[in-house]
């Protein structure tokens, strides 16, 4: 969330903090760009796409994992739209939205790094490559709602939120191999 507030000179301040003492202020709720059904209004098409931020981080996450790295790009973008410090109301954390157990497993030391965050849900999604025979659909499906999900419905879940966070990586993932010809 963003805050916005009017100082005392009149100046318009837009902060991610609450403003200082007894100011009124109105809080900017943002779309969610995981996998809310409900955020539709975005146009995964045509949003602007991120190429340059982390392109080091990325690149070497690709290289030690053999991932894509328009497949991370489009991983990171769908779930936290580029901020290292995102949290999602169900705890996943960071850049690529590490959920805390996942963490753990991953031995991500610090998941607000972008270079640990990055190298760890690489290491998470390529493992998910592996298991789902290197389909990015199912992958991708497990990635958001966890690779038993994928396996006891045989391919991706009949979850909403899931087939929707499908579609945005789909084409995200479409836009950045693209941007990378």
């Amino acid at each position: 969330q963003v805050y916005k507030w009017v100082d005392e000179d009149g100046i318009v301040n837009y902060s991610n903090t609450a403003p200082p003492g007894d100011s009124d202020f109105s809080v900017l709720r943002f779309p969610c760009y995981a996998s809310d059904p409900k955020c539709r209004s975005v146009s995964w098409e045509k949003v602007p796409l991120n190429t340059r931020s982390f392109a080091g981080e990325i690149r070497a996450a690709a290289r030690s994992n053999a991932v894509d790295e328009a497949l991370i790009r489009a991983i990171i973008h769908a779930e936290s739209a580029y901020q290292p410090d995102a949290l999602s109301p169900k705890g996943a954390q960071g850049l690529m939205q590490l959920m805390p157990a996942t963490q753990q497993e991953l031995q991500v030391a610090d998941v607000f790094d972008p270079i640990d965050n990055i190298e760890g849900g690489t290491r998470y999604l390529a493992g998910l490559l592996d298991e789902f025979n290197r389909d990015v659909e199912l992958a991708t499906a497990a990635y958001n709602a966890g690779p038993g999900a994928v396996r006891e419905h045989g391919g991706v879940p009949p979850y909403a939120e899931t087939r929707e966070y499908v579609r945005r990586v789909k084409i995200l993932y479409r836009r950045y191999r693209s941007a990378e010809s």
